[in-house]
């Protein structure tokens, strides 16, 4: 380390901009692996700037030990717990009673709502291909454009995606910034952006464009309500883990809940409680429902077959943040945005905002963006609160500007059915209200701590 704290500022800065130059490049350019791409930029960055090649592996093996540990364990049981609620027919019985509870007429509000609950345990396109049919469905009832409700579902996919763990993207980004009021200024972003990117936005493209529902869905049959699970249970279960990760924060600032706060700081310990979440949803979704042990053990294992992309990705996200800490290269940017005068949380949303133009994944973007922040010095002293906001930020930053880079630009389009420059101008901009307004709510926040 000490060799690494001499080493010339200069060319630390030209160091950098190689580095992520490079990394840009190939995945842009050449469509090299984002994994590939993220770690070559690495250790791009730790030989231009001088960094002892011992070091250099220092930070790869540390980068990537002190990543998965974080994150490794919630990812696997985000997806099991997921996994569960869509093949039990869960997300459905959310989605369908909201929809009855709002009527037809705030259907699109419904829909919003039950999105944003449905991504948190569910990865995004999955939660699309489930709920879609219902937005197709109320279009075909009412005779109005599919954006009407398919925006709202998408906003509220997009919030609970991006701003409330345990999705990866958060999980991720609270966990290499040390923060444990994650969740509860994430709702509060989240609540903001889904309302005014989904019923308010939705309602502004559904009368714009008038998009039918696509043929291929047209005549199949409604859902059929008498097999689904009640809608209560589907709550509780939800609700589990975020309850007990939000008692074990209040446990620790709150004197009234000293006597029984070390039982919520081992309950609402983030594997804990998706655990605890993911054996009741086997229990009761499950067993409960038919499905045998050995059914639900290959539901579970297939769901954990794309969480090594999504743990690769991110934990050469980690290596991108240990080669930047340890070169140096984290100090001389905290000093630069100190000496900028600009507030950190402006700072992460700039920086998560500019990669996902670039790159066009979210996950990247947050993996960057917080590998940025994260080495700044000075970080971990922060207020819990104003790292939350942090975090936020680069969720929103990380939302903005999806385009033609965008795996979810395209799996939108084909699914709602719309050509390239419609969904330009619906999705996209839904896409960085949802970023934008979140962050304007965090920075909000950040002001007051």
């Amino acid at each position: 380390m000490s060799e690494a704290a001499t080493l010339d500022p200069t060319r630390l800065v030209i160091a950098a901009i190689i580095g992520l130059a490079l990394l840009l490049v190939l995945i842009i350019k050449f469509k090299v692996h984002a994994m590939i791409s993220i770690l070559l930029g690495a250790i791009t960055i730790g030989v231009v700037a001088g960094m002892p090649l011992t070091e250099i592996v220092t930070a790869v093996n540390d980068g990537i030990s002190n990543t998965l540990k974080g994150i490794a364990l919630l990812v696997g049981l985000g997806s099991m717990f997921g996994a569960i609620l869509e093949a039990s027919g869960g997300a459905q019985t959310l989605a369908v009673t909201m929809v009855k509870k709002f009527g037809d007429e705030k259907a699109a509000w419904a829909l919003g709502v039950t999105g944003l609950i449905i991504a948190m345990p569910v990865f995004f396109d999955a939660g699309l291909i489930i709920l879609i049919p219902l937005a197709f469905s109320l279009a075909k009832r009412t005779k109005r454009s599919t954006l009407f409700y398919a925006i709202p579902l998408l906003a509220g996919l997009a919030v609970g995606h991006a701003f409330i763990p345990p999705t990866p993207g958060p999980v991720l980004v609270a966990t290499m910034l040390n923060v444990g009021w994650v969740i509860l200024v994430g709702i509060a972003c989240g609540t903001v952006a889904m309302i005014i990117a989904g019923p308010v936005w939705g309602s502004i493209c559904g009368k714009k464009y008038m998009v039918p529902v696509p043929e291929h869905v047209a005549s199949q049959e409604d859902i059929d309500e008498s097999k689904l699970p009640k809608f209560s249970t589907i709550v509780l279960i939800i609700a589990i883990p975020l309850v007990l990760i939000i008692f074990k924060s209040l446990a620790g600032v709150i004197p009234a809940m000293a006597p029984v706060a070390p039982v919520f700081t081992f309950l609402g310990e983030p594997f804990v409680a998706l655990l605890i979440a993911t054996i009741v949803a086997m229990l009761v979704l499950g067993k409960r429902h038919g499905y045998s042990m050995e059914e639900l053990e290959k539901i579970m294992t297939k769901s954990l077959e794309p969480t090594g992309l999504i743990l690769l990705v991110t934990a050469c996200g980690g290596v991108l943040r240990y080669v930047l800490q340890y070169s140096g290269l984290g100090d001389l940017i905290g000093n630069a945005v100190s000496s900028a005068n600009l507030p950190i949380v402006l700072v992460a949303f700039i920086v998560a905002a500019l990669v996902r133009i670039c790159v066009g994944s979210a996950t990247v973007a947050m993996t960057m963006a917080a590998g940025i922040i994260a080495a700044m010095p000075g970080i971990s002293e922060l207020p819990p609160l104003y790292l939350a906001c942090v975090v936020a930020a680069v969720a929103g930053g990380s939302t903005v500007c999806s385009h033609f880079n965008d795996s979810g630009f395209w799996l939108v389009r084909s699914l709602v059915g719309v050509d390239e420059k419609t969904n330009l101008k619906t999705w996209t901009i839904m896409e960085t209200l949802v970023g934008f307004s979140g962050f304007v709510v965090a920075f909000i926040i950040s002001l007051f701590v």
